[in-house]
């Protein structure tokens, strides 16, 4: 490369301001994981709409449409406030999920979770699945769920798999509630979670899935559903859901949770990343 070159490629890299480039990283670092949070709500399609009155705002203006920019102008002062009380479920669920660390990648850690528990919860799934008995069960991790846990019936047992058939055995007064499980204990059943409020779901999905997605996108939590119409298998975590599981690959999954440092196995990769599938309650 010609030196005049190189002099020129070194003054002109000399002229660019270092806080100016950390400023755009900050602001695109920012606006994707912005994007990432309202990525699968209803959300989605409003900002879209004002996208496109940016676009035609700034045109109108290089067009010197004076009337037409002053109109549009005087929509977008008052939209922002608009947006603010039309987004506020996910407002709310972005700030929860800057306070548990949701922007700052990390591993899962559920608490004091043993392989023996994990084999005593799938037995449970594979035999509630096989008769057809619907079930929610949702697994603490970080973030707390003790409201969640005020809102049924105290527990506090050991994780058996007799204990949680028990439980959502049809003729149970708790088998129509969540099952709350932190580390190695049952802390309570026939409790009430919170719904989506996501509208582009498939209509297969019934309340127990809409219930498992509304935790899973208001926590950390990993939950499971059984279906009782079909025996299907689900689970949901970070507001995603897969359904059609098998027993053998729901158990791959849950151990690999005891082991955040490992590589996890593809398959359970994949999850989470396929995002919805049909599924029925």
């Amino acid at each position: 490369m010609p030196l005049d070159t190189v002099i020129r490629y070194r003054e002109q890299l000399a002229q660019i301001d270092f806080w100016v480039l950390i400023d755009l990283l900050l602001v695109s670092w920012v606006l994707y994981h912005l994007l990432v949070l309202l990525k699968g709500t209803r959300a989605v399609q409003l900002v879209k709409g004002v996208l496109f009155l940016l676009v035609v705002y700034q045109l109108s203006d290089w067009l010197s449409l004076d009337a037409f920019h002053w109109l549009l102008g005087q929509m977008l002062i008052p939209g922002v406030v608009a947006l603010v009380i039309l987004f506020q479920p996910e407002l709310r669920l972005a700030l929860e999920q800057m306070g548990r660390g949701r922007f700052i990648p990390g591993t899962s850690a559920f608490r004091g979770a043993v392989p023996i528990a994990v084999n005593e919860l799938i037995g449970s799934v594979e035999y509630l699945a096989g008769h057809k008995y619907g079930a929610i069960i949702v697994l603490e991790n970080r973030v707390g769920l003790q409201d969640i846990v005020e809102s049924g019936k105290r527990i506090n047992g050991a994780v058996s798999a007799s204990l949680l058939n028990t439980i959502f055995y049809p003729g149970s007064p708790l088998h129509d509630g969540a099952v709350v499980v932190r580390g190695t204990q049952v802390l309570a059943a026939g409790c009430i979670l919170p719904l989506t409020n996501r509208a582009t779901l498939p209509s297969a999905f019934g309340l127990r899935h809409r219930a498992a997605l509304g935790v899973s996108e208001a926590s950390d939590a990993l939950v499971i559903v059984v279906s009782e119409e079909s025996g299907n298998i689900s689970i949901a975590q970070g507001g995603t859901i897969n359904s059609r599981l098998k027993v053998d690959a729901l158990r791959d999954h849950l151990l690999s949770l005891l082991q955040p440092t490992a590589k996890q196995p593809t398959s359970s990769r994949r999850w989470f990343r396929a995002g919805n599938r049909e599924g029925s309650s």
